[in-house]
């Protein structure tokens, strides 16, 4: 039988890029160890199929101290902050929350990284603290779905994609979680091509790549893979105007169907009905500006194509078994 431990311990590439690269991880207290260990672990794959170290990378926090990760694992640091020494990228990775200890010298520090024009990423909510630095405007960026909605509201001039990761000149974004996975292997496709990219994601079982115009999925009920491409084109032109709700004379004819065949559709693959399917989509919408943001709940309601206060409140209550105001004063 054929050695395959030796097969997968061979370089992948016979024109490898000379030197080496070097990446540093910002961390915040409650940052995700996932979205971390996807994005470290897949450079560490790079360098055993290359046989060499090119790829390295460093730990950093405001301060130097360890950092505990929202599943109250602690990590040791190596720098400082203030103290890192030059690298490719500086990524910086956030989990539940965006506030932390010495939050000030964070975002100083990448104010001040930008300026020297060097490359910034994030990992999940990580976009929201280079936003706040002003790292991200005129550029491209993604956010984790669960917190695009307010990152959009607290920052509408940004171009907040719904996709798995960007990459716009010095700018790297991923939504978190297997998407660190993509956005690395893109950088390794970037440096060895595809054979050793590929490589990596067999090493992961990572079925697929995807590209930075792959979308999000946004919840289990969205996964629409293998079903209509049809469908999947309403339902994303549906996604992206929930403050305007579009007709279902207009959904139909984005996907050259009439109404009643869109209904079919609808009915077929999700067992609803599309009026009943958007108007879900505008209240998880809803419900993400109320727990995100400090927006007043009418402009919530206005801002997910409610006119009325007290039909939305209504609609909420049913939707989710409580009304706004409740959710507003509820913390997770």
């Amino acid at each position: 039988m054929p050695n395959l431990t030796a097969s997968v311990e061979r370089p992948l590439t016979n024109d490898p890029v000379q030197g080496g690269r070097q990446f540093a991880f910002l961390l915040v207290d409650k940052f995700s160890m996932f979205s971390l260990a996807a994005a470290i672990d897949t450079f560490r794959s790079a360098n055993r199929l290359l046989g060499r170290d090119f790829y390295g990378w460093t730990t950093v926090s405001a301060d130097g101290d360890a950092v505990m990760a929202s599943n109250g694992l602690p990590l040791k640091i190596d720098y400082a902050v203030a103290d890192l020494p030059p690298v490719d990228i500086l990524f910086v990775s956030v989990g539940l929350t965006t506030e932390f200890p010495g939050k000030s010298k964070v975002l100083a520090a990448l104010r001040s990284w930008g300026r020297r024009g060097n490359a910034l990423g994030a990992l999940s909510v990580g976009s929201y603290l280079l936003a706040e630095a002003g790292q991200l405007e005129g550029y491209r960026c993604t956010i984790h779905w669960e917190n695009r909605a307010g990152f959009m509201e607290r920052f509408p001039d940004i171009n907040c994609t719904g996709n798995v990761f960007e990459i716009d000149r010095k700018r790297y974004t991923c939504a978190g979680g297997t998407t660190s996975i993509d956005l690395m292997l893109e950088i390794v496709r970037g440096d060895f091509g595809s054979n050793l990219a590929n490589g990596v994601a067999n090493q992961f079982q990572h079925e697929r790549i995807r590209s930075a115009g792959d979308r999000q999925r946004v919840g289990p009920e969205r996964d629409l893979t293998g079903k209509s491409e049809k469908l999947r084109r309403i339902v994303e032109l549906m996604a992206d105007h929930l403050d305007e709700p579009l007709s279902a004379v207009q959904l139909a004819k984005s996907a050259g169907l009439s109404v009643r065949q869109v209904e079919r559709l609808f009915l077929r693959h999700l067992s609803v009905t599309p009026g009943r399917y958007y108007m879900r989509l505008r209240l998880e919408r809803a419900r993400e500006l109320l727990r995100q943001t400090n927006m007043p709940i009418l402009d919530v309601a206005i801002a997910t194509g409610f006119t009325s206060h007290s039909y939305f409140a209504q609609s909420y209550r049913l939707q989710f078994g409580r009304p706004p105001s409740e959710e507003r004063r509820t913390t997770y």
